[in-house]
């Protein structure tokens, strides 16, 4: 787990959170919010790179791959 610390949030903002990710404490809610915002953040600059990076390979070089 991680450090305690003291934050002022939107008590609103987070019961919504709570529900959307059907959390059954705050913190756990916090804990969901700020992952999927990794998680998101992660497959957009996964998704700047789509088709931007050369593997060199074709539908024949996979199917032989896959044989």
């Amino acid at each position: 787990m991680g450090h305690r610390m003291t934050i002022t949030v939107d008590e609103g903002l987070v019961d919504e959170v709570r529900k959307a990710f059907r959390a059954r404490t705050r913190s756990e809610a916090i804990r969901a919010a700020l992952a999927e915002v990794l998680r998101r953040r992660k497959l957009d600059r996964a998704l700047a790179h789509r088709g931007k990076i050369g593997l060199g390979l074709d539908r024949g070089g996979l199917k032989k791959m896959r044989s």
